[in-house]
């Protein structure tokens, strides 16, 4: 049989939008919804406004930033600041952007707080495990694997505040800021939005989810995807607003080959992906926080991840686990209604 590839789609909905969008009206407040592709996934924004105008001059400023960043942060353009920080790995310092220092200083923290169970060295797999534009259905060999893992230390990213430089101590090495990089983007999407006056709004980028505000004074509604259900299918429900859902799940870029679903989120301590959740939906104050935890969370499951999440301020959690059983925070159980089992599968 040959094998089983999933490529990452146009609108992945992780997080399903449940709230009804009723027709707009001359001078009454509608949604208005507006999405492109950029930074790899759908970004959309869904606006409560009474200006269709209006919408459209924010969400093309947002959509703008988005394209800025990915212009710093992409693994895939030669120029871009991630790609001279790899090119350069073993030589020298690389002066970045403020935009860039953030989110990787942001990483390494986080990086520290989970003892390195979330390293964005692991793009020293790129173009060794695919699962991105160069997916083809293949799995590489173990040893082959464990060589490149010795690449792998969130300690050898070197930073110079001062200089904002960063650099990567060992030729070979490289990084991806693909675990964080839009959930920053999401907050900056939000500061955006609150220059120009639109307090109640959803922007959601992939599996990065922000609700702002409210729907006519009701709360928005999202829904936790069904992670072996159709696309278009939530398992959970919540009605939520100023705070981020955030989603990382093994069924958005994956291989099922010989009975067995690899997928892109890799485990920094085995090099393989990880096995212990099959989605992890994490709530918090701002997207890049939600964005980044939610994998080392994924990784270390719900057992061990619930126990963070205990410990870690403003942050709550759902996982799925491998056997299908669902978790949920202290924080959240009065918030998440579990409309049915996830569903069943490999």
């Amino acid at each position: 049989m040959p094998p089983v590839i999933a490529r990452a789609r146009p609108l992945l909905v992780v997080l399903a939008l449940a709230a009804g969008a009723p027709a707009a009206q001359a001078q009454t407040s509608a949604v208005h919804t507006r999405s492109t592709k950029v930074m790899g996934t759908r970004v959309s924004v869904m606006l409560w406004t009474d200006s269709e105008t209006r919408a459209a001059s924010a969400s093309r400023k947002v959509f703008d930033e988005f394209a800025r960043l990915d212009k710093l942060m992409s693994n895939w353009l030669p120029d871009s600041d991630v790609s001279r920080i790899i090119a350069a790995a073993g030589v020298a310092p690389v002066v970045v952007s403020e935009d860039t220092f953030r989110v990787i200083e942001f990483s390494q923290a986080v990086s520290k707080a989970s003892k390195g169970t979330f390293d964005i060295t692991v793009g020293a797999f790129r173009g060794l495990w695919k699962f991105d534009d160069d997916v083809d259905g293949t799995i590489p060999d173990a040893r082959a694997v464990l060589e490149r893992k010795k690449l792998v230390n969130w300690r050898d990213v070197v930073l110079d505040k001062r200089k904002r430089t960063v650099m990567l101590r060992r030729k070979g090495m490289a990084i991806t800021l693909g675990g964080v990089a839009k959930g920053y983007a999401v907050d900056r999407a939000r500061a955006i939005l609150a220059t120009e006056g639109l307090d109640d709004y959803i922007v959601q980028a992939g599996g990065d989810l922000y609700v702002s505000g409210s729907k006519d004074g009701k709360p928005w509604v999202v829904g936790i995807r069904d992670p072996r259900g159709p696309r278009d299918d939530s398992f959970a429900l919540a009605a939520v607003h100023d705070c981020t859902f955030s989603t990382s799940g093994d069924y958005e870029r994956f291989v099922v080959k010989d009975g067995v679903r690899y997928h892109h989120i890799l485990d920094p301590a085995t090099a393989f992906p990880a096995k212990r959740s099959r989605s992890v939906t994490v709530m918090a104050k701002d997207a890049m926080t939600g964005d980044a935890w939610s994998k080392p969370l994924f990784i270390l499951g719900a057992v061990d991840g619930m126990k963070l999440v205990d410990k870690l301020p403003d942050l709550e959690a759902v996982f799925v686990d491998a056997d299908n059983k669902v978790h949920v925070s202290s924080g959240l159980k009065d918030k998440v209604k579990v409309l049915h089992p996830p569903t069943p599968g490999i």
